[in-house]
């Protein structure tokens, strides 16, 4: 959220510009998504039925294969356009499903899709949010959670939707507010939050309450906030320590409470209990604005750290809601030591300066696998096309796509997908659209992140395989990315080592957040001839790519000559992800 509510008041009163028109050339290569396909869930637990759906009926012999890292378990031919399967007894699995025909001697892909097999979403999350909750209507809330649903988000962040920081819930348990004024001045409606709820939890999703973990408005000593639980910027409690807002559209400036203060703690534990009364949230996203870059006082005058405060409030919110998930945001990595050691969920990282090249996200997710001892997954809050979003617009797509393959080749997910797609921090700032090419990649990209996530996100050691171009088409170096070339990330899993190739050759930079929207999209490499090191005996080599056929598996053959295998890239265009298989 840093700095979110500095900036939003300008996103009330866009300036008009002319769109461009949306680019149609489709950015998968091949015959996927020529049929629609989707599941009637976010993520199921072993042993749960799973219903499929295609959007057309299909001539010929159709037939599915649900296959685990490109081995098929099953195959089974295909009659009409909807179908179920069970959930095998494996938890924590990923699985990539495929619809396919054998056409003139030739297989035919039409559709594929990921299927998650996990008994907590935690271990692999992929995080969305919701930012808007006026008078809209069921159908409108249905659209936007089937889509959520078709990119397999299992847990759901309400951003800005309650009525006052310290006091989310308008009215009481007892008779709940139908509508109330928040900060933000704008109307929300307890039937548009309810059905969010409602529609998240008919497709797995967990949902989150978003706050921040010491938010209270100008009016709290009439709502029983006590002068003795705020941070203060002077040893005589005479300033309190606040975030100044332009009034309007605002209502009040947000003043900075002591997360560490018992009083407050019980306070916030009492008015998130009044919530869960009338809201059926499954957690809290807890929320802070980074480093305050000066000291902070209690009401006694004595010096605090706000990290340490973090943990302690986030202690104090598991013992007053044991059976609620928490999640909390580390600005620019602030306090995440003390997160990462805390009862949430999983991690969460908003990503700032001076963290904007493609190796600072890498590093900072590798930081929180370090922190949590591997035992917490990571979501970026990673904003795209940053200044481009303060007009209206559309997001570029090579700068989406290259950010999202480096945050999921080293095994995060991102927080960008919604009722639109981020640009701001500002999360009702929907300025910039995704053209058709962005929209049919994010399902594939997703829908790998699924299948893969047992390679991508699952343990293993990163490690740097010698990795070489056998015909000189294609230069390769080993992460961090360089001009001109294709970075390689190495990964060991298992009896499998995993070869990211993500394709910089042609980058015009290394800035993730393609502020300006200016990243170029990589030109295509055809049947690039390449050799890897190993002293192992390799049994398979098979490769991935969320930029062909909706990431579809295909082995490829090799041969093996001393510590030295070969074998042929089909193509490459963002990413791809070889595997090499051991005996």
């Amino acid at each position: 959220m840093k700095l979110g509510y500095v900036i939003a008041w300008a996103f009330f009163s866009f300036a008009a510009c002319k769109k461009e028109a949306p680019a149609t050339d489709r950015v998968v290569y091949g015959a996927s998504y020529r049929v629609n396909i989707a599941t009637d869930k976010a993520f199921y637990k072993p042993g749960d039925k799973i219903e499929f759906s295609i959007d057309k009926d299909l001539a010929g012999s159709p037939k599915v294969r649900y296959k685990l890292l490109n081995n098929v378990i099953q195959e089974v031919s295909l009659t009409g356009n909807t179908w179920s399967w069970t959930a095998p007894a494996a938890d924590f699995t990923g699985y990539m499903v495929e619809v396919y025909d054998v056409v003139d001697k030739e297989e035919k892909i039409y559709c594929t899709i990921g299927v998650d097999v996990s008994s907590d979403p935690a271990r692999f999350p992929r995080n969305a949010f919701l930012s808007e909750y006026g008078a809209i209507g069921n159908e409108q809330i249905g659209k936007v959670m089937k889509q959520l649903n078709r990119y397999h988000m299992n847990w759901v962040q309400f951003q800005d939707w309650e009525y006052k920081h310290h006091k989310p819930l308008a009215g009481t348990p007892e008779s709940p507010s139908e509508q109330w004024i928040d900060i933000a001045s704008r109307t929300n409606y307890l039937t548009t939050v309810k059905g969010y709820i409602d529609a998240a939890h008919s497709y797995n999703m967990k949902t989150l309450s978003y706050n921040l973990c010491y938010g209270s408005l100008s009016d709290a000593a009439s709502d029983g906030v006590s002068e003795e639980w705020y941070a203060y910027t002077d040893k005589n409690h005479t300033a309190k320590d606040k975030f100044e807002l332009p009034k309007p559209p605002f209502k009040s400036d947000i003043m900075f409470m002591n997360p560490g203060n018992k009083g407050w703690q019980d306070y916030i534990i009492a008015a998130n209990n009044n919530l869960y009364k009338v809201f059926d949230f499954d957690g809290y996203q807890i929320d802070q604005v980074g480093n305050r870059n000066k000291t902070l006082y209690d009401y006694n005058g004595n010096a605090f750290d706000l990290p340490t405060g973090f943990k302690s409030f986030i202690n104090a919110m598991k013992t007053g809601a044991p059976h609620k998930s928490l999640v909390m945001n580390a600005v620019t990595q602030y306090g995440q030591e003390q997160i990462a050691t805390s009862p949430v969920d999983f991690l969460y990282s908003e990503v700032w300066a001076p963290d904007e090249g493609y190796k600072d996200l890498a590093r900072i997710i590798q930081a929180n696998n370090s922190l949590s001892n591997n035992k917490k997954s990571t979501v970026l809050a990673a904003y795209m096309n940053y200044n481009v979003a303060s007009n209206k617009g559309y997001f570029n797509t090579p700068g989406v796509l290259f950010t999202d393959a480096v945050i999921f080749a080293f095994g995060a997910s991102h927080l960008e997908l919604g009722e639109h797609m981020l640009g701001k921090e500002y999360f009702p700032n929907n300025n910039l659209e995704m053209k058709d090419d962005l929209k049919a990649a994010m399902i594939s990209y997703y829908d790998f992140l699924v299948g893969y996530q047992n390679l991508l996100r699952d343990g293993g050691t990163f490690n740097n395989p010698v990795v070489a171009s056998a015909d000189g088409k294609i230069k390769l170096n080993n992460w961090p990315p360089q001009s001109g070339q294709v970075s390689v990330i190495g990964k060991s899993v298992g009896n499998k080592q995993v070869v990211h190739l993500i394709n910089f050759a042609t980058a015009s930079s290394f800035d993730w957040r393609d502020t300006n929207g200016t990243q170029t999209a990589p030109q295509l490499i055809s049947s690039a001839k390449v050799k890897v090191t190993t002293e192992k005996s390799v049994k398979k080599v098979w490769v991935a790519s969320p930029d062909v056929n909706g990431g579809a598996s295909t082995q490829l053959a090799f041969t093996q000559s001393g510590n030295e295998t070969s074998f042929t890239l089909p193509s490459l265009k963002y990413w791809d992800m070889v595997v090499m298989e051991y005996e």
